[in-house]
């Protein structure tokens, strides 16, 4: 390998140590738009792409995570798939999905009713809501709430970590819209009142990650189960046109920000592992997600790595 070539390395090295989020957003967006976009223009499957998405945003953040702060900052990252400490309170919260989605079909005279009964109902959303927790959502939120939200709401606070968080959030998941009857199969307006719901959908899911996140002292397993509970609300066949899922996450998260506003819980500021009954200290770093994170000199042989945020 040349001298150019690993000056080209270190100074890709460096750049992601000095803006981790920014460079896990830009590869993870940057590789799997395109990529999707593709297998959707080719008349393929997005299976594939979606599987490459969950490769290249789990790669990506442990990559970088070891880069920042060496093994211990990639166990850190892996290490809040293993925390729980969600309490009844929150237990309430993820069974609250499916029921509210249940109530917004009522309430808009969509629901369609059981063909095999409730009992199966419920026992196929708790399928789903396990497959799609060990096939996706642990692996999402490894790097989106364990690598990118974390981080972001260390810097900003709760409510614009998770803003910001949900700007990446909803980028990558826009060739979703397009999986359901291919690309040529959808309209452009079916497709924008898709994108509609799923960028309205992204900053409530984030938040109320957000404040899940604090509640349980970073616990990225209790993320994955509320992200994976919020789709399997959406795949239920009593709601076959598949969009009452999101005013019901809507009316979730303002009932949540009630409780904790009652409760005399900061809305605003708060990040994992703060006490959040307390102003947290904020960066005076211009607010922009390319500015998300103080800056960590990149590691060399005469330097002990340095600690992770995470």
């Amino acid at each position: 390998m040349s001298t150019t070539q690993l000056s080209q390395i270190r100074l890709v090295k460096r750049r992601a140590v000095d803006r981790p989020v920014t460079a896990l957003c830009v590869v993870a967006v940057g590789l799997t738009l395109p990529l999707q976009t593709a297998l959707l223009l080719s008349g393929i499957d997005l299976f594939p792409g979606k599987l490459a998405e969950l490769l290249i945003l789990t790669g990506t953040a442990a990559v970088i995570s070891s880069w920042v702060g060496g093994s211990g900052a990639v166990r850190r990252l892996f290490g809040g798939l293993k925390v729980w400490r969600i309490g009844a309170r929150w237990l309430l919260v993820l069974a609250a999905m499916p029921v509210l989605t249940v109530g917004v079909a009522v309430a808009t005279g969509t629901l369609e009713s059981p063909g095999h009964g409730w009992a199966f109902e419920a026992l196929t959303y708790l399928a789903l809501l396990v497959l799609i927790a060990l096939t996706a959502s642990l692996w999402e939120e490894t790097a989106w709430s364990g690598f990118v939200q974390r981080r972001l709401m260390q810097q900003r606070g709760l409510l614009a970590g998770s803003l910001l968080t949900a700007i990446p959030f909803g980028l990558i998941h826009l060739p979703l819209a397009f999986e359901a009857d291919g690309w040529h199969g959808t309209t452009w307006s079916e497709a924008f009142v898709n994108w509609a719901f799923l960028l309205g959908a992204a900053p409530f899911l984030r938040y109320l990650i957000g404040i899940l996140l604090i509640d349980t002292k970073g616990s990225v397993l209790a993320a994955a189960m509320l992200h994976a509970s919020f789709n399997a609300s959406g795949a239920l066949s009593i709601v076959p046109a598949g969009w009452q899922y999101v005013p019901a996450l809507v009316v979730l998260t303002l009932l949540v920000t009630l409780h904790r506003r009652l409760r005399g819980r900061p809305l605003v500021e708060g990040c994992v592992g703060s006490d959040d009954h307390r102003s947290i200290l904020r960066s005076t770093e211009p607010s922009s997600l390319t500015a998300e994170m103080h800056h960590e000199e990149p590691v060399t042989a005469h330097q002990t790595p340095a600690k992770d945020p995470t």
